[in-house]
């Protein structure tokens, strides 16, 4: 029974693909026609894994950032405090504030770098599927 349960998940096309082959439509090659759409789904997996992992990446980083803009804030403001009486500001928080800018911007330049990666990733897989899907059905076309 577990068997069977595996082969099924395992092959989760097979009885659909038994079924299409039955019927004989003249000039067309249901085979070639299943296949193809197999192999349009193993590219949508392969799409989908690549925006996962790229979005597991990009929280990743984000969660990285804030924790090290946190440590620095916290020891930035350690400093500020250090020797000054009653806790009055003493560092040059105008310097503070232009540099936690800059590593702002960087930071989110990166961010927005990961995401195009992944983007430019996906989108070359359903590009190079679309193009051999075309290619299919010109093949189709021409043996009829």
């Amino acid at each position: 029974m577990a068997q069977d349960a595996e082969r099924k998940s395992a092959e989760p096309f097979a009885d659909f693909t038994k079924m299409l082959e039955q019927f004989k439509v003249p000039g067309i090659d249901m085979t070639s026609l299943i296949e193809a759409r197999r192999n349009d789904l193993a590219a949508l997996t392969q799409t989908n894994k690549i925006a996962y992992e790229g979005m597991r990446d990009l929280v990743r980083r984000q969660v990285e950032i804030l924790r090290t803009t946190m440590e620095e804030a916290q020891a930035a403001a350690k400093e500020m405090v250090k020797g000054a009486p009653s806790g009055a500001l003493t560092g040059q928080p105008k310097e503070f504030v232009g540099q936690a800018v800059q590593k702002a911007l960087a930071n989110m330049r990166e961010l927005a770098e990961l995401a195009v990666k992944t983007q430019t990733e996906a989108f070359t897989i359903i590009s190079k599927r679309v193009m051999q899907d075309v290619e299919e059905m010109k093949t189709l076309v021409r043996l009829r």
